[in-house]
């Protein structure tokens, strides 16, 4: 009996579903969209983005970070970096793990692999694999985070992505127009392609290309393909 509790316990887990991609590259748009989307098919769903910036200790330290005031880019340890953006998963993880445990289906803005390639790109590829497996040791071994089912990885061209993040509206977090990360286009450029690389090893990753014919996609075109891939979990189980 005790199996068959625990399997049930198990069924009723929250599907986890990380947005992924570079700066610009419309994650939050998606993720909101997918969350609506769910809702009105009549599933709960619950949409937590990261790093919460006002919200969490760390969060605010990833701000600080972000907005150049512990240094340029380069002159922080990545390793220490991304004890930042963990730290602020952590603080958030009764947050999540609640939303696991009362939603049919969690969207998540940016997860571990954002932390995995952001920091990884700063690396060079002797280093790069160590700090990767590093990273994902605090974040799911050390901080017990759940690890996703499915991750989204949005594909976008770091020239476009930079003309997107010139058009977003002040964010609380900076004063700047761009964020130390998102105005460094060769450091977005290898962050891209770390994240590319992944979803070329992990089976439970899919890449959806925002740009097509030389132009960039309509969020209706991508939201379509995100739902398309997504489903309605349990559908066709009746």
């Amino acid at each position: 009996m005790s199996g068959d509790t625990n399997e049930s316990h198990e069924a009723r887990r929250a599907r986890l579903i990380a947005l992924e991609g570079i700066d610009g590259s419309g994650k939050g748009t998606q993720a909101k969209r997918l969350v609506e989307r769910l809702r009105k098919s009549g599933l709960s769903a619950t949409l937590v983005s990261f790093p919460r910036y006002e919200e969490t200790f760390f969060g605010r330290l990833v701000g600080s970070f972000l907005n150049g005031n512990f240094g340029s880019l380069n002159e922080v340890h990545p390793m220490l970096v991304s004890l930042l953006f963990a730290g602020d998963r952590f603080e958030s993880s009764p947050l999540l793990q609640s939303a696991l445990a009362t939603s049919d289906v969690v969207v998540l803005d940016r997860y571990v692999a954002s932390n995995v390639a952001h920091q990884g790109a700063k690396c060079t590829a002797a280093e790069r694999d160590a700090l990767c497996r590093s990273i994902e040791h605090v974040e799911y071994d050390l901080f017990h985070m759940p690890r996703p089912d499915s991750v989204i990885l949005l594909d976008l061209s770091v020239d476009r992505a930079q003309k997107l993040v010139a058009q977003k509206a002040a964010r609380q977090y900076t004063d700047r127009a761009a964020d130390i990360q998102e105005a460094d286009a060769a450091y977005l450029a290898g962050v891209r392609e770390l994240y590319l690389e992944l979803a070329a090893r992990e089976p439970n990753w899919t890449v959806i290309r925002s740009e097509q014919d030389g132009g960039l996609r309509s969020i209706d075109a991508i939201a379509e393909e995100i739902w398309q891939l997504v489903g309605v979990p349990g559908e066709t189980s009746h």
